[in-house]
């Protein structure tokens, strides 16, 4: 898995413009989510979708998403009656393309997801712009939305943590983890979670300190921008501005020996 970035510039202090290619980069999940009002006819409009897309998603299958309901039925109730439970399922029509790219449409959303990301937009790999694009431009030809309630773009990156210490956590993290009231070479677990407004988006922010193994750690940082209310036609713009925002937020958080860890050899 390769990132391609540009060169990478200071940018005032460890923070750095991400312009390189990496071999080795964080990144380990990208989702791309629209959600749209519930709308029964696309299930008759599946099979002209697929063909649309069948050349870069050849692989296809229908699957059932289980509901959960929950229901205050009093202390005397009993599990009959509950009743149609088993039937709370819905729909998923799955489609796979040989780059790695997994895509999932329900009747009221739709998502791309990659574990295998080299870049968004510039050369050098499979751009994961130019896959919404396609998916989205197709879509939109079958099931012409009234609007996108909710459009998100998500990153989730799994960062190195060389020695559990303070401070070398904070040569390799501006981290807003409170180190000076909490020993990390202590800490067990740590989070921190934030939504905030970035303009006319909203960003949530969060890290979190995971255990990957005995006396492994990793800092996971997840980014999720996100959009309400969207014209359809503005899909792709909105998209680019919520990756600007999460790159920004990515080049605030890192320092300097985790680009020397994205240069090394994948592993």
């Amino acid at each position: 898995m390769v990132l391609r970035f540009r060169k990478p510039m200071c940018n005032g202090g460890d923070n750095m413009t991400i312009t390189e290619v990496f071999p080795n980069p964080t990144v380990k999940q990208v989702i791309f989510q629209i959600r749209y009002p519930n709308l029964f006819f696309i299930e008759d409009k599946i099979g002209d979708f697929q063909v649309q897309i069948l050349q870069e998603f050849p692989k296809s299958a229908l699957a059932f998403r289980r509901q959960i309901m929950l229901a205050d039925l009093g202390p005397d109730a009993k599990l009959p009656d509950i009743q149609g439970s088993d039937n709370l399922s819905t729909k998923v029509w799955q489609f796979i393309s040989d780059k790695g790219f997994r895509l999932n449409v329900l009747t009221d959303s739709l998502d791309i997801t990659s574990e295998f990301h080299k870049t968004y937009n510039l050369d050098g790999g499979e751009k994961f712009r130019d896959t919404i694009r396609f998916v989205l431009d197709a879509f939109l030809k079958i099931v012409p939305l009234p609007v996108i309630n909710r459009l998100g773009l998500r990153y989730i990156d799994e960062c190195p943590i060389p020695k559990k210490t303070n401070r070398v956590f904070r040569t390799h993290y501006n981290s807003v983890f409170p180190l000076k009231r909490f020993d990390l070479a202590d800490a067990s677990e740590m989070s921190f979670r934030t939504t905030v407004r970035r303009g006319d988006y909203n960003i949530r922010y969060a890290e979190s300190l995971a255990k990957i193994a005995d006396d492994n750690y990793k800092l996971i940082l997840d980014f999720d921008g996100f959009a309400n209310s969207i014209v359809p036609a503005a899909y792709l713009d909105v998209t680019d501005a919520l990756h600007d925002i999460i790159r920004k937020e990515y080049e605030n958080t890192i320092k300097a020996p985790i680009y020397t860890f994205m240069r090394k050899p994948k592993s």
